[in-house]
C-alpha cells in the first residue's frame, strides 16, 4: 500500500520537475542536440527527502535508453547544477535517479490494438509487458 506523500514531498516534487526541465533544456541547447525532445513527466520523493526519482519521456524513442544511461553517469553533475539553482530553496539536494517513462508507448500500443479490433483486455499477452518501477 502506498503512503500518502505530504504537502511538502508534493511542493519539492513539483519544484524539482521544472528545474530539471530546465536544466535538461538548456544542456539540450548548448550540446547542439537536434531533433531530441525530452520531457520530465513525473518526480516523486521519498518521505526523508534523501532520493528523488525522476521519469522522463523521450523522443525519438529509438535512442532513449542512451540517453537515460548517459544521465544517470552525469547526475552529479546534474545535481550540483541543480543545487547551484536551488540553494535558496532547499538545505540539501536529493539523489537524482532517472527512469524511462513508457506509458505514452503503452497507450499507443492499446490504442493500435483497439483499433485493429483486438481486445488487449481479453487477450493481455499481444502488449509488451511493463515492468513496474
Amino acid at each position: 500500500m502506498d503512503k500518502q506523500e505530504t504537502p511538502r514531498q508534493q511542493k519539492i516534487n513539483t519544484v524539482l520537475q521544472q528545474e530539471v526541465a530546465t536544466l535538461l533544456q538548456l544542456a539540450i541547447r548548448a550540446g547542439s542536440v537536434k531533433n531530441l525532445l525530452v520531457s520530465v513527466t513525473k518526480v516523486h520523493v521519498t518521505s526523508d527527502l534523501s532520493i528523488a526519482k525522476i521519469y522522463l519521456s523521450i523522443f525519438p524513442v529509438k535512442d532513449a535508453t542512451h540517453y537515460v544511461s548517459t544521465l544517470k553517469e552525469n547526475s552529479y553533475q546534474l545535481r550540483h547544477d541543480l543545487a547551484q539553482r536551488m540553494k535558496n530553496q532547499l538545505r540539501r539536494i536529493p539523489d537524482l535517479q532517472f527512469y524511462l517513462d513508457d506509458s505514452l508507448d503503452y497507450i499507443e500500443g492499446i490504442d493500435h490494438e483497439l483499433k485493429k479490433g483486438t481486445n488487449p483486455l481479453t487477450h493481455p499477452e499481444i502488449l509488451a509487458s511493463r515492468q513496474k518501477k
